[in-house]
């Protein structure tokens, strides 16, 4: 089957589980980088760079993209894809080229029983646990990290601080978030194994974004995954509650790349890595969530601050 097809198959069948609608959150589904190539090209071959239906990944992938392009090279942008398990095998069959990920997440996709929790841990580990013909390139110092959330007015009418102190909420107690979740193991079944209740699980297709907030905000439900990177946290006042069992695993953005990038591309690469810091994520972000800009202008005023010419 075409790999296009095939994830367009298994994005339907995803979306068909969710009740409640898709929504791109700070950026345009008119954008005419979609699925675009660039005229530019030095080793003949078209770089195809791949991202989440996430404004994050979404602005480091066209990061990249820009990057690859101003030396030279042919690049295909294919956004906003949608989650880990639609993405992934088309890395890995080749379909996608370079890909902005997250390495606890990634690891955790590849060695569901994993150990590693820090930082160098989890990396050395993934790279170890990649395919044939996938390199795990140098990661950044910016995180995104998931972390389980709840409302100010919660956390403070249970006096939660951690995530072991929601086993004594004596309420009803749901989760909402992609409803791939559901499945993964940091989601429902994770927490009981990790502090020993299970919650309920309603799907919301949004990444943490607006509906999730919302949900959170109308008691719809009472935790959400929101990644640590994302301002709407502090918009909001919610509240991130401690992981002191490491249900999650130390998340830094890492590129994904095939065999098909030279030893020039990677450089490139490797520097946008090199200068990506925490901080400077959240106002990547900011810039996406609250002033509503698109992913290619974020990442063009990135590029003018940074010099990451190899």
């Amino acid at each position: 089957m075409n790999p296009s097809l095939h994830r367009r198959l298994l994005q339907f069948g995803i979306a068909a589980l969710a009740s409640v609608a898709l929504v791109a959150c700070g950026s345009d589904d008119s954008d005419p980088l979609k699925d675009s190539s660039s005229s530019k090209t030095s080793s003949g071959e078209t770089i195809v760079i791949g991202s989440q239906d996430y404004y994050s990944s979404e602005i480091i992938a066209e990061i990249y993209a820009q990057a690859l392009e101003s030396a030279d090279y042919t690049v295909k942008r294919d956004f906003k894809i949608g989650q880990r398990e639609v993405y992934v095998p088309e890395i890995e069959n080749g379909s996608i080229d370079l890909f902005p990920e997250y390495s606890g997440p990634l690891l955790q996709y590849w060695e569901p029983k994993t150990e590693a929790r820090l930082s160098v841990d989890v990396f050395d580990a993934l790279v170890e646990a990649a395919p044939k013909g996938l390199n795990i390139l140098d990661q950044s110092d910016a995180t995104d990290q998931d972390s389980y959330v709840v409302t100010r007015e919660f956390a403070d009418e249970y006096d939660l601080e951690t995530l072991e102190d929601l086993a004594k909420v004596d309420d009803k107690l749901t989760i909402g978030a992609n409803s791939e979740l559901e499945g993964r193991p940091n989601g429902p079944k994770g927490l009981e194994k990790a502090y020993g209740f299970e919650p309920a699980f309603t799907p919301i297709e949004d990444s943490g974004g607006p509906l999730t907030v919302k949900a959170l905000k109308d008691g719809t439900i009472q935790m959400a995954i929101i990644y640590t990177a994302d301002p709407s946290i502090s918009k909001n006042d919610l509240v991130a509650l401690q992981d002191t069992k490491g249900l999650f695993l130390a998340s830094h953005v890492v590129p994904v790349a095939s065999d098909k990038l030279d030893d020039d591309a990677v450089a490139i690469i490797n520097k946008i890595s090199a200068e990506l810091t925490p901080e400077g994520l959240v106002a990547l972000n900011a810039e996406s969530v609250d002033k509503q800009s698109p992913a290619k202008d974020i990442a063009k005023g990135w590029l003018a601050d940074h010099d990451v010419t190899a």
